[in-house]
């Protein structure tokens, strides 16, 4: 047993012990509250990756874009260069896939013994949700689409792309990077 020699020491004391009870005892309450928080929606359940057997790279209708896909199929990929031959012309890469709203995350480009990490974000386009992400036509990480290998696109849930070898895209690359060429005399 504590004995306490000073009155105002047994007042703090008491007060000290006293603390925990100004408090209720735990309860149920707040769970109950938080089941009753509707719930953010999951991601879009993953898709398969596609076939790719007979897939091309091809000139779009738009300048300065290719696409890729099976002929007469859905694009599976596209790659557009904007500002060619300026300092600060880019490369745009687009997954043609389903994209949750406000999602973002990393395309895996590898290839030419290589892997590129482009960061991609859920972007409209033709009215729909895509993936979509851009950097510098400078960037090193493009020379995953040189040399005459097979080359590949993931972006997590959105399968793998197995790009089958073409010049195509390499060759936008280098256009997109080449300095703009000085106007002849007139």
């Amino acid at each position: 047993m504590i004995r306490i020699r000073n009155a105002a020491a047994a007042a703090a004391l008491a007060g000290v012990l006293a603390l925990p009870a100004c408090k209720p005892p735990p309860t149920d309450d707040g769970s109950a509250r938080a089941a009753n928080v509707i719930a953010p929606p999951a991601p879009s359940e993953p898709i398969d990756s596609p076939d790719t057997t007979g897939a091309v790279w091809t000139a779009s209708a738009t300048p300065r874009r290719i696409v890729y896909g099976i002929p007469g199929e859905p694009v599976l990929v596209s790659l557009r260069c904007a500002g060619a031959g300026s300092p600060g012309a880019k490369l745009t890469i687009t997954r043609q896939a389903p994209a949750d709203a406000g999602a973002g995350a990393l395309l895996a480009l590898i290839g030419n013994r290589r892997i590129a990490r482009i960061p991609v974000d859920a972007t409209r386009v033709d009215g729909r949700l895509v993936w979509q992400g851009a950097l510098p036509a400078s960037a090193r990480d493009w020379d995953t689409l040189g040399g005459n290998l097979q080359a590949t696109v993931t972006v997590p849930g959105a399968g793998l792309v197995r790009l089958n070898p073409s010049p195509l895209p390499m060759q936008l690359v280098e256009d997109c990077r080449k300095p703009a060429q000085p106007a002849g005399p007139a």
